[in-house]
């Protein structure tokens, strides 16, 4: 299950690089790519984790969180 979201506050790759090691120290994840270029984060899933959380997980990164979309 994979779960794209647009996330503000990335502006170099080392960004992009620490929020995709947050986001892959969450248990429920199996991967994270981060873009700082697009703003765009997809994490795929191992099993199942809700909006909150990625959110929460994000926002505790210091980045904000502008949309969510659903499973693909």
């Amino acid at each position: 299950m994979k779960k794209t979201m647009k996330v503000e506050g990335m502006h170099c790759g080392g960004c992009s690089g620490r929020l995709k090691r947050t986001l892959e120290a969450l248990p429920e994840v199996e991967s994270a790519e981060a873009s700082h270029e697009t703003g765009i984060v997809v994490v795929t899933l191992k099993a199942e984790l809700s909006d909150d959380a990625l959110r929460n997980a994000v926002e505790g990164a210091k980045f904000t969180v502008l949309s969510m979309n659903g499973s693909y």
